[in-house]
């Protein structure tokens, strides 16, 4: 059995890609509750960016996290195509459940529902993301541990859902996000320690890439839009905020108005410029 290391650089992978998750699920919280508020093509667009904000702090964590994970004996490496697959499907999974809520009549169903397509979805994306590992020997894995997983993984998502539903202020968001990065990062390490692997010595060079050459770019990349979508949407109104601004710019343009009809104690009207 190949020892396995999953925090190659220290604590660095593991506290990177926390921070990734909360990233992602504080957005993903935020344009939520920017979605809910908003009506037609405007809670599309909300939805979308949540799903995509969600799916890719889910994915860039478990690779960041992956940045740190070596096989004593042998080289790693990585398949591209299957790799990109596994992060379309955390996109197309995170999309559904949100949809469901963010759409659903019955938000209990629909809780329901998109928790556990989420859920479920997340451990597709990591597995398949395991799947894309390649390395001199065969790789298989602990069937209880991958069932703790699976279930970290739809716990996580309901609680993710939940909370795009029912919280709204900034500190609710920031503490729930905490929360569900953790969640999220349990997921992985639990799938992780699920991991077993029989090493096959050979001199064949190994197809794919090196996390280096692949992984690593795209991870700063989506970390970047991550970032910068976080910034623009931390910077834009909300719909409450958007209605107040608009009361008090009417407020204001009336008060000339009224104080031009105000009349002084001899009964005629004071004029104040």
């Amino acid at each position: 059995m190949g020892h396995l290391d999953h925090a190659a650089f220290g604590w660095l992978t593991p506290v990177l890609s926390y921070a990734m998750a909360c990233t992602g699920a504080a957005l993903g919280l935020r344009c939520t509750v920017r979605a809910l508020e908003a009506t037609g093509s405007s809670r599309r667009n909300w939805l979308l960016t949540a799903a995509s904000a969600i799916g890719t702090g889910i994915w860039t964590m478990h690779f960041t996290a992956m940045l740190g994970f070596a096989v004593r004996g042998t080289d790693l490496r990585y398949d591209v195509p299957l790799t990109v697959v596994s992060l379309v499907v955390a996109m197309i999974v995170v999309c559904a459940g949100v949809f469901a809520v963010g759409y659903g009549r019955d938000r209990t169903r629909a809780l329901i529902l998109g928790g556990l397509t989420t859920g479920l979805g997340v451990a597709s994306m990591h597995y398949l993301g395991m799947a894309a590992l390649r390395l001199h020997g065969e790789v298989s894995f602990d069937p209880l541990m991958v069932a703790v997983s699976v279930v970290i993984a739809v716990v996580a998502a309901t609680a993710a859902l939940w909370a795009a539903l029912n919280i709204t202020s900034p500190l609710a968001v920031t503490v729930a996000s905490l929360l569900m990065g953790l969640a999220v990062s349990s997921m992985h390490y639990t799938g992780m320690h699920a991991v077993r692997v029989r090493l096959i010595p050979s001199a064949e060079p190994l197809a794919g890439a090196t996390a280096m050459q692949f992984v690593f770019p795209l991870a700063v990349g989506l970390g970047s839009y991550l970032f910068l979508t976080s910034a623009f949407v931390a910077l834009s109104p909300t719909a409450r905020e958007r209605a107040a601004e608009e009361a008090a710019r009417r407020a204001w343009r009336s008060a000339p108005a009224l104080t031009e009809q105000t009349p002084d104690r001899r009964g005629s009207h004071a004029y104040i410029p």
